[in-house]
């Protein structure tokens, strides 16, 4: 299987590091969350990547060289010109997945312990085109789900505001992981272009598709602030 990593985001939340790096190299316990998250994969068998890049991006370029690619295979998606976040970067990518064979798709900046074998088994099984990790955990957005875990709403927990599919009966809202598992028909469903996010395409597409939820109480840090990394460290060594 295939892994994207989402790492072109500027992370403006984890300045001033990012003034000068992209945040895909910020270091837990001395290692980039990039290299923990390729190594974090190569343990389930993938070492096969597409890596988007935007932000100081020749800096990820001239890291993976340095590095032998960790002994992977690594296709660059540059996106220099437009930072066009996770849907735009999606498509921008596609020629480098459309094979018919499902992939994976990770933000760099998320470090877990999740069993990615797990996750995928379970996104195969159901036969659907896409897969959410989801946990139930502290976050100020959460998607809402029905009791087959079914995509059915979003909710701003600081707001109220909601996104609904259908009348919220009692939806429970769980936390996304930053991690899904995608098969390619996706590409034939979304209708968006150019710059936008793949949660907005997921809210549209609730409404005529099955999207599951894969629950899992795995560890998960997003390591999105300065105060995130100090909580990281003291899970991942």
């Amino acid at each position: 299987m295939k892994a994207l990593i989402f790492a072109a985001g500027k992370g403006t939340r984890l300045k001033p590091f990012t003034d000068h790096h992209p945040k895909a190299l910020a270091k837990v316990n001395g290692i980039p969350l990039l290299e923990r998250n390729i190594r974090y994969l190569k343990g389930f068998g993938i070492s096969d990547f597409v890596i988007n890049i935007h932000h100081f991006g020749n800096q990820i370029v001239e890291f993976l060289k340095r590095n032998d690619d960790f002994g992977c295979r690594i296709e660059i998606s540059d996106e220099s010109e437009e930072l066009l976040e996770t849907g735009g970067g999606l498509v921008f990518a596609r020629r480098l997945f459309d094979h018919g064979e499902d992939f994976l798709i990770m933000n760099a900046d998320i470090l877990t312990d999740l069993n990615i074998n797990l996750f995928v088994d379970y996104h195969k099984k159901i036969k659907d085109f896409a897969t959410l990790a989801v946990s139930d955990r502290e976050s100020s957005r959460k998607l809402l789900f029905n009791e087959e875990l079914v995509l059915r709403g979003w909710l701003n927990v600081q707001t109220g505001e909601q996104r609904l599919a259908e009348f919220n009966k009692g939806f429970r809202p769980l936390a996304f992981s930053g991690v899904h598992c995608i098969n390619p028909v996706i590409f034939t469903k979304i209708k968006r272009t150019g710059k936008f996010s793949i949660m907005e395409e997921y809210l549209d597409l609730m409404h005529t598709e099955h999207i599951h939820g894969f629950l899992h109480d795995s560890i998960l840090v997003d390591v999105g602030k300065p105060e995130s990394i100090a909580a990281a460290e003291k899970y991942f060594k």
